[in-house]
């Protein structure tokens, strides 16, 4: 069965993150003196976290699930 949400309640969960993202880094540009480093960058945009979370997700998947 297809749902139709109701006229102006469409959510998209990936653009609402991303839009987030964005914000964070508008944020963090704004904040800072100069140019963002590489560093930064990826601090804001939780790089490091999302690399370890995706390896758990493989060590769990077991050899040959991905």
């Amino acid at each position: 069965m297809t749902r139709v949400a109701p006229l102006g309640m469409v959510q998209d969960h990936v653009a609402l993150a991303e839009i987030e993202l964005c914000g964070d880094l508008i944020i963090a540009a704004s904040a800072a003196q100069g140019r963002l480093s590489l560093e930064s960058i990826d601090e804001v945009l939780r790089v490091a976290e999302a690399r370890t979370a995706a390896q758990e997700s493989g060590r769990r998947a077991g050899p040959g699930r991905r």
